[in-house]
């Protein structure tokens, strides 16, 4: 008897977390920003014990925090923390790809490709959510090709932190190249040049400049507050 649930539906408390993340990470709802439970299930048109189970899953997440006096709010992002965050982000994508690029076959080449290509498209609208979803997707592939699951499942934990900062300097004007060129040097590295050091240089490059953007970022809007 084979008990394998095809195609699961999407339950109303996931929609609802997508939702309330995407609006977090692409600044629908800014930082500092009061969420209103019965506001949300207005806007969301869901119960409120939905909301509040979402709520737990990003605080968890690091997206909302509870503020004395003001209740769950979206959590205010400091350099402190996105500096720690790159620090991780850079040990383990370069292992990430210096394992991918050796673990690599003709078959997960083109998924990465694949992958890839939808990334270019979606980097050239302006839908923040779906560039930042599918750069997610395709670091997944890196990692599980890599067969560092471990190291992804980290990742993960840390990854609406992480979306938020891509979503703030992914298409930003300041960088050297775009977002999506440094990803593509990323890929090239491990597909075409098959080069295991080349690879992490591209993912120094990239994370080095990212950094630095949202360095200015978060410290401008520190002085601001």
């Amino acid at each position: 008897m084979n008990l394998t649930i095809e195609n699961p539906p999407v339950t109303l408390r996931e929609l609802s977390l997508n939702k309330l993340r995407n609006a977090i990470i692409s600044g629908y709802f800014p930082a500092g920003k009061r969420l209103v439970e019965r506001s949300l299930c207005e806007e969301m048109g869901v119960s409120r014990s939905v909301v509040r189970e979402v709520m737990r899953y990003l605080e968890a997440e690091g997206l909302v925090e509870t503020v004395t006096g003001k209740g769950p709010t979206v959590s205010t992002l400091s350099w402190d923390v996105a500096a720690q965050i790159y620090q991780i982000r850079m040990v383990l994508e370069q292992g990430a790809v210096a394992s991918c690029t050796q673990n690599l076959t003709p078959e997960t080449a083109l998924e990465l490709q694949a992958l890839l290509a939808e990334f270019k498209a979606a980097f050239s609208g302006d839908d923040v959510n779906a560039i930042v979803n599918l750069s997610s997707k395709l670091y997944e592939k890196i990692f599980a090709v890599a067969g560092q699951s471990v190291a992804w499942e980290v990742v993960q934990r840390l990854n609406g932190r992480i979306s938020r900062l891509r979503a703030m300097t992914m298409k930003s004007t300041r960088r050297s190249e775009t977002g999506y060129q440094r990803i593509d040097k990323i890929c090239r590295a491990i597909c075409e040049q098959r080069d295991p050091e080349l690879a992490k240089l591209a993912v120094h490059a990239h994370i080095s400049e990212a950094a630095a953007i949202a360095q200015r970022i978060l410290e401008n809007e520190k002085e601001k507050s």
